[in-house]
């Protein structure tokens, strides 16, 4: 950890994206409040996700992390989450039943509201107002006083976030994670096309694996790994104010953690070296996690690394490239080498969303779906090339039955977007296209694995 660090210091530092509040009293209020509240994850969850993140280091597991690309108070509701952790946990089985792979499990909930803007203000027909930041910050109805960053919309974020973990949390331990419940987590929309029949065929087999294990004495109600899921949160810790009045000190450790969610990242738009946003990532214990882009130096991102990870602890930091399809194979191998060079324990991770963001004719922000494959795809082939471990992906997705990225076995069309376009911030895989994703990861984790064994033996054999 840093030296003289609290959680506070990052207030000394230059800092980035902040909003500017009116009214400071009301927003030292606020602040006073959350840190008034309990926390709303636990240290010791922390510490158990740094420890699975380890694994998938050191290549024996893969890291799946997903959610809405900004939460919104509008859209609160508990049947939108039950479907965004439906098709997380459908994507999970696809890649463990598929790949053999043990998958870590994060979601983009429970504290997703603020997001980075190019801009402090849009202009409208005229009408210049500041720009919207998330619901955690400002409104994105174009009004004045909807705009003005309002101090209260934390303490609102802080308990629409407390549901939506109280219903995570319900979900995970209470029997909808059965795996003898796959066949139910198949959604209408995903059953009648060939990406349903895909994840049927996989459920019927995994039926018949779990009647043997059955047999053998194995069922939910004697092996809870059956019957529960482990699943963690994650979001970007972009509103520091926020940020600084969830940490807090571990009675059994000691230690600072931010207890907004297990797991936080840094963007690119915020990772200066000695700005505040890394000031503050250092000092807490979660595993946290920093975005990476084409324009990334090698030697910057040793500096990086070191800022946020000077123990060099297996599973603290995990890399997000967001390179772009055209970009990942020129610009990621250089850094891949000079990590591995240096002996560097990251987690690599690949978010294929935001480098493939494009204008449609029609205005609506999309992405590509075979951008996005092509990003991963290529995320896979510089490690595979590079003798490192893909450890794992990194999206924007939805349970619901948007239409907001172009492409897929559904055939959206950029005609389409307008019918089921309801993201507040950027657009979203649907459960669908979200599937169709992991059928191709699980083949490609596959692969590897296959790949890595061969080599082994090649090893062993040519030991003896």
């Amino acid at each position: 950890m840093a030296n003289k660090w609290s959680p506070d210091s990052w207030r000394k530092k230059p800092i980035l994206q902040v909003p500017e509040y009116p009214d400071l009293a009301k927003l030292e209020e606020a602040e006073k409040t959350l840190s008034g509240y309990p926390p709303l994850v636990f240290a010791g969850e922390a510490r158990v996700l740094k420890r699975q993140l380890a694994k998938v280091a050191e290549g024996e597991a893969f890291l799946l992390q997903g959610g809405d690309c900004a939460e919104s108070f509008r859209e609160f509701h508990p049947d939108n989450i039950r479907d965004t952790f439906r098709v997380l946990l459908q994507m999970a089985v696809v890649l463990t039943f598929g790949a053999a792979c043990p998958v870590v499990k994060v979601g983009r909930l429970a504290g997703q509201f603020a997001k980075p803007r190019s801009d402090d203000t849009e202009t409208i027909d005229g009408v210049e107002l500041p720009s919207y930041r998330g619901d955690i910050i400002n409104g994105i109805d174009f009004i004045d006083e909807k705009r003005a960053p309002d101090p209260e919309r934390m303490v609102q974020a802080y308990n629409q976030s407390a549901s939506t973990l109280n219903l995570l949390r319900a979900f995970a331990q209470g029997g909808f994670a059965d795996l003898h419940r796959v066949h139910q987590w198949n959604m209408g929309f995903v059953a009648d096309d060939k990406i349903g029949e895909r994840y049927k065929d996989m459920a019927e087999r995994l039926d018949e694996s779990l009647n043997f294990m059955a047999a053998c004495g194995l069922m939910s109600e004697t092996a809870p790994q059956l019957r529960e899921t482990e699943f963690y949160t994650s979001h970007e810790a972009l509103l520091l104010r926020y940020e600084e009045a969830m940490t807090r000190i571990d009675s059994l450790t000691g230690e600072w953690y931010d207890t907004s969610a297990h797991m936080l990242w840094v963007g690119e738009r915020t990772r200066q070296l000695e700005n505040a946003h890394l000031e503050f990532l250092s000092g807490i214990g979660n595993p946290v996690g920093a975005k990476i882009g084409p324009t990334t130096e090698p030697d910057y991102l040793i500096q990086l690394i070191d800022r946020l990870n000077p123990e060099n602890e297996p599973g603290r930091l995990t890399l997000i490239s967001r390179m772009g399809a055209d970009k990942v194979e020129d610009a990621l191998p250089a850094l891949v080498r000079k990590v591995k060079a240096e002996g560097r324990s990251v987690v690599w991770s690949c978010d294929p969303m935001h480098g493939n963001t494009v204008k449609a004719s029609s205005g609506y922000k999309t992405r590509h779906f075979d951008q996005i494959i092509c990003e991963v795809e290529g995320f896979f082939a510089v490690h595979n090339s590079e003798g490192t471990h893909p450890g794992g992906v990194h999206f924007e997705l939805t349970g619901q039955d948007v239409t907001e990225c172009v492409g897929g076995a559904q055939a959206i069309t950029e005609a389409d977007l307008s019918s089921r376009y309801h993201t507040h911030c950027d657009p979203r895989l649907n459960g669908r296209q979200a599937l169709e994703l992991a059928f191709a990861f699980a083949d490609r984790l596959k692969e590897e694995r296959a790949n890595n064994r061969a080599t082994v033996m090649k090893q062993v054999v040519g030991g003896i």
